[in-house]
Protein backbone atom coordinates (compact mmCIF):
# COMPACT_ATOMS: atom_id res chain seq x y z
CA UNK A 1 0.00 0.00 0.00
CA UNK A 2 1.41 3.34 -1.06
CA UNK A 3 1.55 5.98 1.61
CA UNK A 4 2.82 9.55 1.55
CA UNK A 5 3.10 11.40 4.84
CA UNK A 6 3.84 15.10 4.70
CA UNK A 7 4.84 17.12 7.73
CA UNK A 8 6.57 20.27 8.92
CA UNK A 9 3.91 22.91 8.50
CA UNK A 10 3.20 25.59 11.05
CA UNK A 11 2.78 29.27 11.75
CA UNK A 12 5.53 31.71 10.78
CA UNK A 13 5.84 35.46 10.32
CA UNK A 14 6.31 37.00 6.91
CA UNK A 15 9.94 36.81 5.88
CA UNK A 16 10.52 33.65 7.88
CA UNK A 17 11.33 30.10 6.84
CA UNK A 18 9.80 26.65 7.13
CA UNK A 19 10.82 23.21 5.94
CA UNK A 20 8.40 20.53 4.83
CA UNK A 21 9.13 16.85 4.38
CA UNK A 22 7.33 13.97 2.71
CA UNK A 23 8.02 10.35 3.62
CA UNK A 24 7.08 7.73 1.05
CA UNK A 25 6.45 4.03 1.54
CA UNK A 26 5.02 1.21 -0.54
CA UNK A 27 6.53 2.39 -3.82
CA UNK A 28 9.85 2.34 -5.59
CA UNK A 29 10.62 5.92 -4.62
CA UNK A 30 13.56 6.36 -6.96
CA UNK A 31 11.38 5.83 -10.06
CA UNK A 32 8.75 8.47 -9.24
CA UNK A 33 8.62 12.15 -9.99
CA UNK A 34 7.66 13.90 -6.77
CA UNK A 35 5.79 17.16 -6.45
CA UNK A 36 4.55 19.73 -3.97
CA UNK A 37 1.17 21.39 -4.43
CA UNK A 38 -0.79 23.81 -2.28
CA UNK A 39 -4.40 24.81 -1.83
CA UNK A 40 -5.60 28.01 -0.19
CA UNK A 41 -9.19 28.41 1.06
CA UNK A 42 -11.58 28.94 -1.83
CA UNK A 43 -8.91 28.30 -4.46
CA UNK A 44 -7.92 25.38 -6.64
CA UNK A 45 -4.93 23.22 -5.82
CA UNK A 46 -1.87 24.64 -7.55
CA UNK A 47 1.56 23.42 -8.49
CA UNK A 48 4.48 24.55 -6.35
CA UNK A 49 7.50 22.45 -7.35
CA UNK A 50 8.51 19.07 -8.76
CA UNK A 51 11.64 16.96 -8.84
CA UNK A 52 12.50 13.96 -10.98
CA UNK A 53 14.25 10.88 -9.73
CA UNK A 54 17.29 12.05 -11.73
CA UNK A 55 17.25 15.33 -9.79
CA UNK A 56 15.91 17.80 -12.35
CA UNK A 57 13.43 20.24 -10.82
CA UNK A 58 10.95 22.97 -11.67
CA UNK A 59 9.13 25.66 -9.74
CA UNK A 60 6.05 27.82 -10.02
CA UNK A 61 6.99 31.40 -10.85
CA UNK A 62 5.47 32.57 -7.57
CA UNK A 63 8.00 30.61 -5.49
CA UNK A 64 11.06 30.62 -7.73
CA UNK A 65 14.11 31.85 -5.87
CA UNK A 66 12.46 31.41 -2.47
CA UNK A 67 11.62 27.68 -2.31
CA UNK A 68 13.96 24.73 -2.85
CA UNK A 69 12.83 21.17 -3.53
CA UNK A 70 15.10 18.21 -2.85
CA UNK A 71 14.95 14.48 -2.27
CA UNK A 72 16.98 11.58 -0.95
CA UNK A 73 16.39 7.82 -0.79
CA UNK A 74 12.87 7.85 0.59
CA UNK A 75 12.01 11.44 1.43
CA UNK A 76 11.29 14.66 -0.34
CA UNK A 77 11.76 18.14 1.10
CA UNK A 78 10.62 21.69 0.49
CA UNK A 79 12.65 24.47 2.06
CA UNK A 80 10.62 27.66 2.06
CA UNK A 81 12.38 30.97 2.67
CA UNK A 82 11.21 34.59 2.56
CA UNK A 83 7.66 33.45 3.16
CA UNK A 84 4.78 35.75 2.30
CA UNK A 85 1.17 35.83 3.56
CA UNK A 86 0.06 34.65 0.12
CA UNK A 87 2.00 31.42 0.68
CA UNK A 88 -0.60 30.45 3.30
CA UNK A 89 -2.20 27.17 2.25
CA UNK A 90 -2.39 23.46 2.89
CA UNK A 91 0.67 21.90 1.25
CA UNK A 92 0.49 18.42 -0.27
CA UNK A 93 3.18 16.10 -1.51
CA UNK A 94 2.40 13.88 -4.47
CA UNK A 95 3.97 11.10 -6.55
CA UNK A 96 3.77 10.58 -10.30
CA UNK A 97 5.06 7.77 -12.50
CA UNK A 98 5.61 10.21 -15.38
CA UNK A 99 9.29 10.83 -16.02
CA UNK A 100 8.72 14.53 -16.53
CA UNK A 101 8.28 17.62 -14.37
CA UNK A 102 4.51 17.65 -14.43
CA UNK A 103 2.47 20.55 -13.09
CA UNK A 104 -0.94 18.91 -13.60
CA UNK A 105 -2.58 17.40 -10.53
CA UNK A 106 -4.21 14.73 -12.71
CA UNK A 107 -0.95 12.89 -13.40
CA UNK A 108 -0.06 12.45 -9.75
CA UNK A 109 -1.48 9.13 -8.55
CA UNK A 110 -0.61 9.35 -4.88
CA UNK A 111 -1.08 12.19 -2.39
CA UNK A 112 -0.17 13.00 1.17
CA UNK A 113 -2.74 14.16 3.69
CA UNK A 114 -1.55 17.77 3.63
CA UNK A 115 0.13 20.04 6.14
CA UNK A 116 -0.99 23.58 6.99
CA UNK A 117 1.36 26.50 6.42
CA UNK A 118 0.24 29.86 7.76
CA UNK A 119 2.24 33.04 7.19
CA UNK A 120 1.24 36.05 9.25
CA UNK A 121 1.84 39.61 8.11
Amino acid sequence: QVQLVDSGGGLVQAGGSLGLSCTASGLTFSTYTMGWFRQAPGKEREFVAAIKWSGGSSYADSVKGRFTISRDNAKMYLQMNSLKPEDTAVYYCAASQYNSLETRTSVYAYWGQGTQVTVSS
